[in-house]
């Protein structure tokens, strides 16, 4: 299975697609799309959109996760990750993609075994499962983490081999 997780933001959505195979998991791609600070809102989202579809276009991928909301302290900026995790999510709903929604306290403990720690921490568990450093800002280790907690639920389908008939 091939999983794009998605770290949604209005200024900067991070996105990562990993696999897994042979108990190991391989990062395909990752990036994060943004834009300057000055842009209006509308503008950036527009840019979320188009980048999201981009990489959908870029890459095959079944499945898609996305970081669920989570409270927060300013109701403005909770109000504005609201409409980049809405413009992500028609993305992905555009594209088809049975899509998983995971928070932010579950994703940590699903990869680094706890779930308060830091960005840091996270993310030198990411590169660590990953076997390589992961290039750019912290919402692509994060992107990738959210990737990597739905395949570690995803439960595997076995595939009984068929017995010859006579």
């Amino acid at each position: 299975m091939v999983v794009l997780g998605i770290d949604p933001g209005s200024r900067v959505t991070g996105w990562g697609i990993v696999t897994r195979a042979r108990g190991r998991y391989q990062h395909i791609a990752s990036g994060s799309i943004s834009g300057p600070r000055s842009e209006d809102l509308a503008t950036r989202l527009v840019r979320i959109h188009r980048g999201l579809r981009q990489v959908l276009e870029a890459h095959t991928v079944d499945e898609a996760a996305i970081e669920a909301i989570f409270t927060h302290r300013s109701s403005e900026s909770a109000l504005r990750l609201g409409h980049g995790r809405g413009v992500a999510l028609l993305a992905l709903a555009q594209a088809g993609l049975p899509i998983a929604e995971y928070g932010t306290t579950h994703v940590k403990k699903a990869v680094t075994g706890y779930g308060r720690a830091d960005k840091d921490q996270l993310g030198r568990v990411v590169e660590m499962l990953l076997g390589h450093s992961v290039e750019g800002p912290a919402d692509v280790t994060d992107a990738l983490a959210v990737a990597i907690t739905h395949l570690a639920q995803a439960r595997p389908v076995v595939v009984a081999p068929r017995g010859k008939r006579s």
